[in-house]
């Protein structure tokens, strides 16, 4: 299962990356938002290169930008394969997504904590974000199949109900 959902997740994030960006660029045209050198400069700041005043390189921007949806995808692949999946698993990988980006800004000085922001800057965010999650989501699940132990755990008994157990040893690890 783990080969499978490195592969995928890093074709999913890479697909949520896409789709993010090119949400951000019409939205940029409509609102007049200057690009964001943030990545750049996180990136900078992890691998020890030269940081440079005022507009960051648009490679280590890029390489930030698709690397880290890359690899967060992995992580979607891995919620698919073992049954979170839909719009719900969805919305829980966007918290993930933030929540990384928050992270690696915040330890490395160059961002502030969210709270801290502007309203309608912290609203696009969150919005990109969302699009970046459910995109990738839509990916993952769909390359994922459904073979799952999450989905053969639900189906000894659909719909929600107490009382299911686990799924006999050996079972939980099947053919995903």
């Amino acid at each position: 299962m783990l080969r499978r959902a490195v592969w995928q997740g890093v074709v999913a994030g890479t697909a949520g990356v896409a789709v993010m960006t090119l949400g951000e660029k019409a939205e940029q045209r409509l609102t007049g938002r200057p690009d964001s050198h943030v990545p750049a400069r996180v990136l900078e700041r992890l691998t020890g290169l030269p940081e440079r005043p005022g507009r960051q390189p648009r490679p280590v921007n890029l390489a930030m930008h698709l690397g880290q949806g890359a690899l967060l995808g992995v992580l979607r692949s891995v919620m698919a394969h073992a049954g979170l999946r839909g719009p719900w698993a969805s919305a829980q990988f966007a918290v993930v997504r933030l929540t990384n980006d928050q992270i690696l800004e915040n330890a490395t000085g160059v961002g502030a904590p969210p709270q801290t922001w502007p309203r309608p800057e912290l609203a696009v965010d969150l919005l990109h974000k969302a699009v970046y999650a459910f995109a990738t989501g839509f990916v993952a699940d769909a390359l994922a199949g459904r073979a799952g132990p999450g989905e053969r755990h639900a189906a000894l008994r659909p719909g929600r109900r107490p009382g299911i157990g686990p799924l006999p040893r050996g079972e939980a690890v099947g053919r995903a």
